[in-house]
This record gives structure tokens, sequence and C-alpha cells, in this order.
């Protein structure tokens, strides 16, 4: 305890990163207090429970922190620009002309993010279309959701507003970084998930008070939420360590190079995109679920339902073979052979070139199968908990997507604080070691 008050007296004593905490924890709370203002001509009284969304719709309240079942002016969240750099991301792997743009430095890095702003426009246009048909459909039956006074002005005033609101919390992900403390994008993701944290504790005690022997249940569901959480921090920073040597040079007196260094392969390189992509794959067939009849039907439903032993299979297959997938456009063997060369180094016992390429991408095809299965399990962690009698709320924080962003995220903002702290000749935040995030580990060390 004492070393966590020396701690925290180091941390505000350092003026530079007392600022970036207060400005990060003022963006916070404009944009928790702007995901309870409910968008114009609707009547909060009549807001319907939406917390049963399941697929797409779960994913994006979950990410929003509530604000699309709240139909709030953040309803749509950050989800629009996560999409548009996803795509821009693929675009500088597939494209040629995007690939030579990432190539120029700061210069074309800073066109890319021209156009991500461009194309988050676009997607937020037809997305905030999609949700104001939603939201015509959900209310529509319900006497007194949509005033009627405001009917005329509803779906331009909420197209603008919700285009508005999420260029705004682009903005603030972009100053948070900029300013605050951490990737500004992910820490508004997990704020808007730790958001529903509260609640569904509560839920899950309340519903294990009715009896006095499921408190000892419910305790360990907690043991056990810790150590998923322990489980997934190794899954991020897991990496298989290939050595690299560097060419000694003598020039006049001194040399340079000679250093033995290592190349970290993550185990887990994709992140959570295959989990948000298979989630987005298997939400697909179930739209026709009201279309189909007998077995079908029931086959389609059942891809809904998180704890079906269908839907955790066929989604653990989807989530490895995107793992895969994923993994071979973001991860170029060949590129990094090509840099090891220029730079003069090699690993020990493979020839320079095309040999080494394929040396890293051997490597990289063993590490990928276990962590894409860690990865599937993980996935299905909620599922499992639901089938054990965990409430649906709860499970979310077992597994899949919401828990591995905030244990990411958690870590790269402590390695920033302790960055931060070792700079100024302080302790860091553990007596022994240091934390990583997960741009530590994948960082190539050249």
């Amino acid at each position: 305890m004492k070393k966590l008050i020396q701690t925290l007296k180091n941390i505000w004593s350092i003026e530079e990163l007392r600022g970036k905490i207060l400005f990060t924890l003022m963006m916070i709370a404009i944009y928790r207090i702007g995901s309870h203002i409910v968008l114009p001509g609707i009547d909060p009284s009549k807001l319907e429970d939406g917390s049963n969304n399941t697929g797409i719709l779960g994913l994006i309240d979950s990410f929003s922190g509530g604000a699309f079942n709240n139909a709030s002016i953040f309803a749509l969240g950050i989800m629009p620009y996560i999409s548009a750099s996803i795509f821009m991301q693929l675009m500088t792997v597939l494209v040629p002309r995007f690939q030579k743009m990432q190539k120029e430095g700061d210069s074309g890095r800073k066109k890319i993010n021209q156009y991500t702003r461009y194309l988050t426009v676009a997607v937020t246009l037809l997305q905030a279309s999609a949700y104001v048909s939603y939201l015509n459909g959900m209310y529509a039956q319900t006497p007194g959701a949509l005033l009627p006074s405001f009917t005329p002005y509803f779906w331009l005033s909420c197209l603008v507003l919700l285009t508005a609101g999420t260029m705004f919390v682009m903005w603030m992900g972009e100053k948070i970084t900029d300013k605050g403390l951490g990737n500004g994008t992910s820490l508004i993701i997990m704020i808007g998930i730790l958001a529903r944290l509260p609640q569904s504790f509560l839920q899950e005690l309340t519903s294990k008070s009715v009896r006095s022997g499921d408190i000892l249940v419910f305790i360990v569901e907690i043991a056990i939420l810790i150590a998923i959480v322990m489980g997934c921090i190794l899954l991020i920073q897991g990496v298989r360590k290939v050595p690299v040597n560097y060419a000694k040079q003598i020039v006049g007196n001194r040399q340079f190079g000679g250093a033995r260094q290592f190349l970290p392969l993550k185990v887990n390189s994709a992140g959570v995109m295959p989990i948000i992509f298979a989630q987005a794959i298997i939400f697909i067939p179930t739209i026709f679920t009201n279309f189909g009849t007998g077995a079908s039907n029931s086959f389609l439903r059942a891809l809904t339902d998180h704890s079906n032993i269908w839907y955790m299979l066929i989604y653990s297959i989807v989530v490895i073979g995107f793992t895969f997938l994923y993994t071979a456009l973001i991860f170029n063997p060949k590129q990094i052979a090509d840099n090891l060369k220029q730079n003069n180094g090699f690993i020990p016992g493979v020839k320079p070139g095309q040999p080494t390429a394929d040396y890293i991408g051997t490597i990289m095809d063993r590490i990928t199968l276990p962590g894409a299965v860690l990865l599937a399990f993980v996935g299905i962690l909620p599922g499992i908990a639901q089938r054990f009698g965990v409430t649906q709320g709860f499970s979310t924080f077992f597994g899949g997507t919401s828990l591995l962003i905030m244990v990411g995220v958690i870590l790269d903002t402590l390695q920033q604080i302790e960055t931060q702290l070792l700079m100024r000749q302080y302790d860091g935040l553990m007596k022994s070691g240091r934390i990583q995030g997960r741009q530590t580990a994948s960082a190539v060390q050249m």
C-alpha cells in the first residue's frame, strides 16, 4: 500500500503527466455526458430496454457504452471511424498506390488519415440512415415515443446530429492521442465497455443473492474472471523471439554494430480483428431468420444465441480462419527480411534474402495456429459462462471482444505512465520487470 501511495505521488508530481491525465479525464467525462443526450423528437421515458441486443447491434452498443440503446447523439460512437480505419488499413496492403503512400513517412500518413476522415463521413451517413430506420421501426408502434410535432424534421435532424456526434467523438479520440494519455480511439471504446460493468456486476450479484449458497458461486466466478484476465494478458503479450545478429563495422578506431537483438513475433498479431470480423460474418445469415421455416430457420436462430453449441463451433472456425487471413494481410515476412538485409542484420544459420523471409514466415505460421485457437476460445468464453448460469450482461466480460480490448488498452496506458516515470528516474509501476503493452510487443527491433 505504501508503494502504491508513493507511486501515485510520483505520478502527480510530474506536471506533464498530470496534465495528460486531467485532459484525458475531461474528454472522457464529455463523452459520457453526450452518451446520455437523447436525439430530438424522442421521448426519453419511452425508450425500450435493448440490453438483450445480439450480433452487430450488441457489438455497437457495447462499444458505445449504451449510447446506441439510449438513442443518443453519440449512438454510433466511434464505430464508423473504426470501419473506415480498417478499410484503409486493408487498402495499404492490397493497393500499390496506398502502399507507396504509407512508405512516404509523415506526409503519407497524413494523406491516409485525411482519406480516413472523409471515408468516416460517408460511412457515418450510411449507418446513421440505417439507425434512423431502426428507430422508426422500433418506436413507431409505441405511443408517444416519437413526438408527432417533430416527425417532419426527425430524419434530417437525426442524420445531421449523428454524423456530427461521430465526428466529434473521432476528434476527441485524436485529441486524447495528441494531448492525453494513451490511444484515444481505443480508450473511448474501453470506457464504453467499462460503463456497462457496474450494472452487469450488480445484476449478477442480485441473481446470486436469492439463495445463500449462490454467493460462493459468485466468488468462484470472480476468481475465474481474474484468471481469464491473466490468461488474456499472456495472449496479448506472448511473443516468439527470433535472434538477430548485426554485422560489425569498424570506422577508424570505433566499432559499430555487432550487437545481438531479437525479432519479436507476436503469437496473436491479428489482435481483436478476427473476433469482430467473425461476429459480422455470422450476423449476416441471421437477417433471414424471419424468412426461413423449419430446420433452416432453427439453425439460423441458433446463430443468434452465443451459448448455442453450433454457434460456438462455427464461430471458432471462422475466428481461426480470419486470424490466419488477417495475419497474412498485415504481416509481410519479405519486407522484414529486406529491412534486416539493408541494416546488415541476419538470423544465425539462415541466408539473407528469400531464405530469411521463408524462415520468418514458417515460424509465424507455427505460432499463429495456437494463437488462433486461444483467440477462438476467448471468443466463446461468454457463451460458456452463460451455459454455467452467468447472466448475459456479466458474461460478456468473461471473454470476447470486450475483454481483449479492455486488457490491451489498460496495458498500453500503464506502459505510457511507466515510461513517463522511468524517464524522470522514478521507479516503475512494478517492483520487477516492466509493463509491456500491445505496441511494445509488436514493435520490430531493428
